[in-house]
């Protein structure tokens, strides 16, 4: 029963990713990565330069998911009412006053949030509660998101000024991070020929809201083989210089993933072995996922940083040692 049931969200998973793959060209890795992060219900930071079709891409998950959405333009000046909601006082027709609850975007099912590190480090904490436990908490009283519910935040990497970085806090809410790199040549030469014509390519939903939660919970369900947990372990805990047992973290690393990382990586792990239409994950989905889970779970010390090494690097030598 299990097998079949596997098999048969594969299959539409693999119709997913057709769809989007019509109007987001060049860009396969990046596709696989969000929608693994979906189906393993969290949250996803997608980092780039402007124009790689980070907002595209948000608007194409929403509709093939069939999923409510909405976008919010994050900005110095936003407030936490702008995104949660406030309450209004109201007189009604007996004469009567109230206060009445008005939601803000937040009460959407696919949360886009663009440029996410423009708001104030007090919005930015107003999303805490609501991607952990999907409740936001306005005058006192409990309101429930809708499910599912995913954030989809951007972030530029190379323009600086007038921003807040993310708080570590926050950082750790997301289950990846997912750098958008520039498109190959091949993939360019697409865009521009299939963008700038009349023509434009629609897409179709091949899901909605309840099979996506239905996938969510089957992948909770994928087996994982005694030989990945292990891996998993190891490399979250060697990439922490406290305990590790490798020259390159403690040389280089400052700070490591914690808990949250190795459960991370083990939903990431059997999300990508469901979306490939495997029964089960292997040491490759570790190694695939590694860096999406770990890179904003852990920091270069600024002597690694002053001698140019970045973090995907490092991360490609804890995968090596470690698995």
């Amino acid at each position: 029963m299990l097998i079949g049931e596997m098999e048969k969200v594969g299959e539409t998973l693999g119709a997913v990713r057709e769809q989007i793959r019509q109007v987001f060209f060049g860009q396969d890795r990046v596709v696989d990565e969000v929608l693994t992060v979906l189906l393993a219900g969290g949250h996803v930071l997608l980092v780039g330069v402007p124009g790689l079709g980070k907002t595209l891409l948000v608007e194409t998950l929403s509709r093939v998911l069939g999923l409510d959405s909405r976008r919010v333009q994050f900005t110095p000046d936003l407030m936490p009412a702008d995104i949660l909601g406030s309450e209004v006082l109201e007189e009604g027709e007996d004469g009567r006053r109230g206060f009445r609850f008005l939601p803000g975007p937040i009460f959407t099912q696919l949360l886009m949030g663009d440029e996410i590190n423009r708001a104030s480090p007090r919005t930015q904490s107003a999303l805490l509660q609501a991607m952990q436990e999907g409740t936001v908490t306005i005058a006192g009283h409990g309101h429930a998101l809708p499910k599912p519910f995913h954030v989809l935040a951007t972030q530029n990497p190379i323009e600086q000024e007038g921003t807040y970085p993310l708080p570590e806090a926050q950082l750790d809410r997301f289950l990846c991070q997912i750098d958008i790199h520039y498109p190959d040549l091949e993939s360019e030469r697409e865009i521009v020929l299939k963008t700038t014509g009349l023509s434009k390519s629609e897409v179709k939903a091949r899901m909605n809201g309840e099979s996506l939660l239905q996938a969510q919970s089957l992948t909770r369900q994928v087996p994982v083989g005694e030989s990945v947990v292990e891996s998993i372990l190891r490399m979250v805990r060697n990439g922490r210089p406290e305990t590790s047992d490798l020259d390159v973290i403690r040389d280089r690393v400052s700070w490591g993933p914690g808990p949250r990382a190795s459960q991370a990586l083990m939903l990431a792990c059997r999300a990508r072995a469901l979306l490939q239409g495997r029964l089960a994950p292997s040491g490759d989905d570790v190694a695939a996922m590694a860096k999406p889970v770990l890179r904003h779970r852990m920091a270069l010390s600024f002597a690694a940083r002053a001698e140019g090494y970045d973090m995907d690097g490092t991360i490609d030598a804890l995968v090596e040692a470690s698995l």
